[in-house]
């Protein structure tokens, strides 16, 4: 690992994988990477229950991670590559509240009970989550909005005042190419700085697969009692 991002999700995590890979520091690992992945879900899952895992095995196919699960663990990952840079991606704490709130919060219940029986890598994915992100860091209090907020201020002193500064970048998205480049030792693309995920298609997606979830019994019942009625009616 190269990059460790120690930023919590919603401050910009998806655009900042977007652009380390097109400064070359990809393959870039985040909660996407993890979800496409059942076998890293169950490694994500053993590290919460045990405390251990095989950083070289789970990142052997990256140069750098950012967002959830990796900044669960920046202290842990910097220890292991004491040669990867840290990147601390912010934003305003109130605004990072409400979008996180009225978006990826959202996943919490948009898959039900019975739907993550049914799949079981969405219900293992699921559990991952809740265990190291709402319980794990958030202490099972995501709506207590003050509490929240006083844990993400907190992540961020500690990331500051604990990271040696040579090794240290505090970032927001919309500083662009400048002062990652510099911290990076790379030139600036001659492309626009990516800005993507944000906080109005995140919801519509949330709120799609909610309601989809939700609907597919009904859906199947219509079509199974139209399948039983064709054949009926042929008999």
């Amino acid at each position: 690992m190269k990059v460790i991002g120690a930023g919590f999700g919603r401050t910009g995590t998806l655009s900042m994988k977007m652009a380390l890979e097109q400064l070359g520091f990809g393959p870039t690992y985040h909660m996407q990477e993890a979800g496409r992945r059942p076998a890293h879900v169950r490694q994500w899952l053993d590290f919460a229950e045990t405390g251990h895992a095989n950083w070289d095995e789970l990142f052997e196919d990256f140069d750098s991670g950012v967002d959830y699960p990796v900044s669960c663990v920046w202290e842990e990952l910097a220890a292991h590559y004491p040669d990867a840079k840290i990147i601390l991606t912010v934003r305003d704490p109130e605004r990072w509240w409400q979008s996180t709130h009225s978006t990826i919060y959202g996943f919490r219940s948009a898959f039900p009970a019975w739907f993550q029986r049914a799949v079981p890598p969405i219900g293992r994915f699921t559990e991952m989550v809740e265990r190291l992100v709402w319980q794990g860091l958030f202490d099972g209090r995501f709506t207590d909005r003050d509490y929240v907020i006083s844990v993400f201020n907190r992540h961020a002193d500690h990331v500051r005042s604990s990271c040696p500064p040579e090794r240290l970048l505090v970032f927001e998205v919309a500083d662009g190419w400048g002062p990652l480049c510099d911290f990076l030792d790379v030139p600036v693309p001659d492309r626009p700085f990516p800005h993507v995920n944000d906080t109005k298609e995140t919801r519509r997606v949330v709120t799609t697969m909610h309601w989809g979830t939700r609907a597919a019994p009904v859906v199947a019942g219509a079509a199974l009692a139209r399948l039983i009625l064709l054949r009926t009616r042929r008999g």
